[in-house]
């Protein structure tokens, strides 16, 4: 099914709504249960789709790096590449999927598949992506793949850019390593242990933690709470996707988790000799798989306490060894 005037195709599978809209980036522009009245991504508005705003959209694909570039510039086997002048910040942010256009492979009324086809230029490596979309009702999952057409080798780094909606009590868990400690211009500085308040591992309540930053040793699995409206949701990857980023502005009504398989400026740091980056060297004809997952039975609360509204999202993406 397609709405607004062919530039959203929807999705539906027993009271459960995916929206996704492939000319806004390939980005997701709903995901709700309609029958419960939960929004597990936030909205995307009616002037955020009529401008054609990735920002404003639910989530959207990261291809073929995640977060920042510094300045736009990099070095890879020994070539100095550069990206173009940044816009609109000083460095080059979240690869070409986001803002470009994706074409529709296959679709059914719980199925979707689109791909984006990206010609050499600045960036001097042809590469082609692919996003599935699967929903049940209990739960979506989203994989993610880019072949490497290339003849050459292709730095990559791959994610998705949720928004998630936030209420006061809304809390992040994940199981991680480390964190990134970052400069004013929210660039890498240093690889720390999260400070007291900060820390996924025991909890981040999102209003009261400002954050921007990529925490390190991710275990694939997220759980964000609701309180407010007792509701859960459990993100579970699998694959390269090793790094959280969590990004909480002040003042918003939401807040990001994004899986992604790189640390921010990952292609300049690797060049200096950092082989924790989370980096991918795609050889030519090369692809990042796929591999269905299906994740653990959504938690209920004991028969006591009412029924929380629980589904699962989960993403896919893993290496050939």
């Amino acid at each position: 099914m397609r709405d607004d005037g062919g530039l959203i195709v929807t999705l539906r599978k027993a009271g459960t709504i995916l929206q996704v809209a492939p000319m806004i980036g390939g980005s997701i522009t709903r995901y709700t249960d309609e029958e419960g009245g939960v929004d597990w991504l936030r909205p995307a508005s009616a002037a955020g789709i009529a401008a054609r705003d990735p920002e404003a959209m639910a989530c959207f694909p990261l291809v073929p790096f995640s977060n920042r570039v510094r300045h736009g510039s990099f070095t890879f086997e020994g070539r100095i590449i550069h990206l173009g002048p940044p816009v609109p910040g000083p460095h080059a942010e979240h690869g070409h999927g986001w803002k470009a256009a994706w074409t529709i492979v296959e679709r059914s009324a719980d199925r979707l598949v689109i791909e984006y086809r990206h010609a050499a230029d600045l960036w001097p490596f042809a590469y082609r992506a692919r996003q599935a979309f699967v929903l049940a009702r209990d739960r979506l999952t989203i994989t993610l793949e880019i072949l490497n057409e290339a003849g050459q080798a292709m730095p990559v780094g791959i994610g998705l850019h949720p928004y998630f909606p936030r209420t006061p009590r809304t809390r992040l868990t994940a199981g991680i390593q480390g964190m990134w400690r970052t400069d004013d211009e929210v660039m890498p500085v240093e690889l720390v242990d999260p400070p007291p308040g900060s820390d996924p591992r025991a909890g981040i309540v999102v209003a009261a933690t400002p954050l921007d930053t990529a925490f390190t040793g991710w275990d694939g699995r997220a759980v964000i709470d609701w309180p407010e409206r007792a509701a859960t949701l459990t993100m579970t990857a699998r694959g390269p996707l090793g790094f959280l980023v969590v990004y909480t502005p002040p003042g918003e009504d939401f807040f990001c988790g994004e899986p992604v398989s790189n640390c921010t400026d990952a292609f300049n740091l690797a060049a200096v000799g950092r082989v924790d980056t989370g980096m991918i060297a795609l050889a030519a004809g090369q692809v990042i798989l796929q591999r269905r997952w299906q994740p653990p039975r959504p938690w209920r609360s004991p028969a006591s306490a009412p029924p929380r509204r629980s589904p699962s999202s989960s993403t896919t993406p893993s290496v050939p060894s």
